[in-house]
């Protein structure tokens, strides 16, 4: 069972930019279909990104879509997602989440592994 654990959120000015990672304990990361998603107080968690296990394929929801890069290093079993143009409305906790079968999947619950979550403030 991979265990994710996500990282580098934090408070940032509208506008800014931050990193987060999500790195996974097994080697075998590379053969998940990996994601991203958020979750606001009182609001359902919301797709933002997946990417399929080469990295070659990405796909984004449209909220994010040209703000958001979802990226993937199976060498270090890490992936990545670089948030640009942060608006307040992005502030929530930040989910990685990995899926056994291929395939673009938006469905928070058609995924396996979850992490803990990184918390992202935007501040105005």
């Amino acid at each position: 069972q991979v265990q994710l654990v996500e990282s580098g959120g934090g408070l940032v000015q509208a506008g800014g930019s931050l990193r987060l990672s999500c790195a996974a304990s097994e080697h075998t990361f590379s053969t998940y279909t990996t994601g991203w998603f958020r979750q606001a107080p009182g609001k359902e968690r919301e797709f933002l990104a997946t990417i399929n296990r080469s990295g070659s394929s990405t796909y984004y929801a449209d909220s994010v879509k040209g703000r958001f890069t979802i990226s993937r290093d199976n060498a270090k079993n890490t992936v990545y997602l670089q948030m640009s143009s942060l608006k307040p409305e992005d502030t929530a906790v930040y989910y990685c989440a990995a899926r056994i079968q291929h395939g673009t999947v938006i469905l928070p619950s058609l995924y396996d592994y979850w992490g803990q979550g990184t918390q992202v403030t935007v501040s105005a």
